[in-house]
């Protein structure tokens, strides 16, 4: 069984074809929001302008023993540019609520925990390789986690890339894992982390296919490859078959 076959639980809505918003989603979108009004307002204020330096992820200083850093960063956005804090919003609005509304609020905090600290450890080991000075925020990696979640459990879900082109929920899922991994490898422009994009994709699907339960995980993947071997017959009307 996998993690995202769990029985629906309580139905939140408008009524009018937006995503639910529900209680955990919108405790999420409260916290982050007040961290990032401390950043902007209250942080000039009391002389706290570089939060992001501090609590920000940079593999340097989680090296030096501040492993708290790939929890702390993806609560933290810039504060320059709001845009970065609103689109992650929208989407936690957009791809999160049926998801809460189908596990419950706890085991949907756990899964974006998981992805944004997952995506945390890729920028981890990307940075040790690179320049392990460079300091990441945002919730983007939690945001694709959530992205990948979708496509797996909604995977039929007619949804609209880029508000014009309409595809299956798995297939923007896909489209969204390969322009990350393609990014990840050829493209470190523009200030965006798609190592992180990447990883909480990664991750996300792991966890899902619980693929931390070693044994279960092979057990469920050598029946998916038995499977295919078996073969459908046509009905014969001649032939009985006890």
């Amino acid at each position: 069984m996998s993690y995202y076959r769990h029985p629906p639980r309580r139905v939140y809505g408008s009524g009018i074809g937006l995503p639910p918003f529900t209680p955990m989603v919108r405790a999420i979108m409260i916290v982050a929001g007040s961290v990032w009004g401390v950043q902007f307002l209250v942080g000039p204020l009391f002389r706290i302008t570089y939060l992001s330096a501090w609590l920000g992820l940079a593999p340097d200083k989680v090296l030096g023993g501040q492993v708290w850093l790939p929890f702390t960063y993806m609560w933290l956005h810039s504060e320059l540019m709001p845009f970065h804090l609103l689109f992650n919003l929208l989407f936690l609005w957009m791809f999160g609520g049926e998801l809460e509304q189908l596990w419950g609020g706890r085991a949907f905090l756990r899964y974006y925990l998981v992805c944004g600290v997952g995506a945390g450890l890729f920028i981890l080991a990307s940075g040790l390789l690179g320049n392990p000075s460079t300091v990441t925020i945002g919730a983007s990696g939690a945001i694709y986690g959530l992205i990948m979640a979708f496509g797996m459990v909604f995977s039929e879900r007619t949804i609209l890339f880029m508000m014009i082109f309409p595809m299956k929920g798995r297939t923007f899922a896909g489209v969204m894992f390969l322009l990350s991994f393609v990014f990840t490898l050829g493209y470190s422009g523009g200030g965006i982390s798609h190592i992180a994009h990447l990883g909480g994709m990664v991750v996300g699907y792991l966890y899902l296919k619980r693929a931390w339960r070693v044994g279960s995980f092979f057990r469920e993947l050598r029946w998916k490859l038995r499977r295919r071997k078996f073969k459908v017959m046509p009905p014969d009307e001649d032939r009985w078959v006890n």
